[in-house]
């Protein structure tokens, strides 16, 4: 099964006392200690998120690793990447990420490593990006349009509820035409696909929310989505 887990927002860099995120996504792994690689190049390898990673997974039961692109940390790349159960992609700048990932192939690669049944995951430029297109800011701080690696088809928009311009951005570039119809998370929310089909939406917040945006003639359409709130009780 190819699986794809993309967070709008959340997870141990934005909620590190509330991992409910980060476990779900450990539990979709068919072993009971998976590996999980956490790939931080859209932040330029920080190493203060590589740290955070490190301090929040080392408690979950689970073979913590990153991967470095900035100080290379392994020899053979693809062998590195293909050994691994989850690849869990940072946030930052989408843009960079993108095109320092093709210098390396990893795009390739990671494409690989989805066919092979590899679970995807990652947290909002790390979620856009398997999309078609995405919402980012990479550019002059500007919201606009990114193509993605088009593992998942239409669009998506992270931070819908977390950043105040988001969800009018959104509405203009789908209504425009110029974006795809798609999928809008709040933070705290992550959409699961199962073989490029939305199986689950899941929250790490009582009250966050998921929609469709959807496009009719130049209106844009918002359904919301049920979400399973991953804590007591459910949304």
């Amino acid at each position: 099964m190819r699986q794809i887990i993309a967070m709008g927002g959340g997870g141990f860099s934005m909620e590190p006392d509330n991992l409910l995120l980060d476990q779900y996504i450990l539990s979709q792994a068919h072993t009971d200690v998976p590996k999980i690689c956490f790939i931080p190049t859209a932040s330029g390898d920080a190493d203060n998120y590589i740290e955070r990673f490190y301090e929040a997974f080392e408690k979950l039961g689970c073979k913590p690793s990153h991967l470095s692109l900035f100080s290379q940390n392994f020899i053979n790349l693809k062998a590195y990447v293909l050994q691994q159960d989850i690849l869990y992609v940072g946030g930052g700048n989408t843009r960079n990420m993108l095109l320092l990932w093709k210098e390396w192939e990893l795009d390739t690669i990671l494409k690989a490593a989805y066919k092979k049944g590899i679970i995807l995951a990652g947290i909002s430029a790390g979620s856009l990006f398997w999309f078609e297109e995405g919402v980012t800011d990479s550019m002059n701080n500007k919201l606009s349009k990114i193509d993605g690696l088009g593992f998942l088809s239409g669009s998506n928009c992270p931070h819908y509820d977390g950043e105040s311009n988001r969800r009018p951005s959104y509405h203009e570039l789908i209504a425009s035409g110029e974006m795809k119809e798609g999928y809008a998370v709040d933070d705290g929310v992550a959409l699961h696909f199962k073989d490029e089909k939305l199986s689950v939406s899941v929250s790490s917040r009582p009250t966050a929310k998921a929609y469709a945006v959807d496009r009719k003639e130049e209106e844009v359409i918002e359904r919301e989505l049920p979400v399973t709130y991953l804590g007591n009780g459910k949304q």
